[in-house]
């Protein structure tokens, strides 16, 4: 995928996480790995895993610890 997509689901992950934000802090990141793992689609997953192996670069704290979170694409 292009950077151009990597954009895409930096942007779309931070506003996941704005609205897990509002939970409590030991919730939050985990609810949104969960929503993550539920609904984004496992190409989108493991471009976002791979993107955070490689620094994460513009992720939110809570959307970097949520991505940490996922396990491994297969």
């Amino acid at each position: 995928m292009s950077h151009n997509s990597v954009e895409k689901l930096v942007k779309m992950a931070n506003q996941i996480g704005a609205f897990f934000g509002a939970q409590k802090a030991s919730q939050s990141a985990a609810g949104m790995a969960e929503h993550l793992m539920k609904f984004w689609d496992p190409r989108m997953r493991a471009l976002i895993i791979e993107h955070v192996a490689h620094g994460g670069a513009g992720l939110d704290p809570i959307a970097l610890e949520a991505v940490k979170k996922l396990p491994p694409v297969k």
